[in-house]
This record gives C-alpha cells, structure tokens and sequence, in this order.
C-alpha cells in the first residue's frame, strides 16, 4: 500500500511541474522574454507579445485548470481514490 501511496504522489507531483512549466513558459516567456520576436505576428490585430502579456497568459491559466481538473479525475480513478 506504500509502495501505491508513493506512486500516486510522483504522478501528483509530476503532473503539478508539468502546469506550472506551462503556464511559466507562456506567462513570462511569451509575455516577456519572447514578446519582441513574437510581436511581428498579429493575432486580432494586436501583436502576439503583447496579447500573450495582457490576455493569452490568463485564457491559458484558466484552460490549464480545466486541464488539470480532468487528468487529477483520471490519476485519481487509476489510484482508486477517487470520490463516489
């Protein structure tokens, strides 16, 4: 039973890193550190570093917490401990 306890807070904690490496990369890469290189393509006539810094980096956090809801579902029904 440990030995599943332990397997089951690996693929917690490694499912959290992978989130939050995503919304890293594209709050402050794509919003800061890429924002100049992107900004020469136009997404609904604003450049895209610009609206990655203002809107997108948002609209991919809420996106990321629908996703992270699903997969905790399905990494829960695979332990067992999900809720009835």
């Amino acid at each position: 039973m440990e030995d599943a306890g332990k397997a089951y807070w690996y693929a917690v904690l490694r499912l959290v890193g992978i989130i939050l490496a995503i919304w890293f990369f594209v709050s402050y890469g794509c919003g800061i550190l890429w924002a100049q290189a992107l900004n020469s393509i136009k997404l609904g006539g604003y450049p895209l570093g610009f609206w990655f810094a203002q809107q997108g980096s948002i609209y991919i956090f809420v996106a990321l917490i629908f996703i992270y809801a699903h997969l905790m579902g399905k990494l829960d029904e695979k332990f067992d401990v999900h809720e009835e």
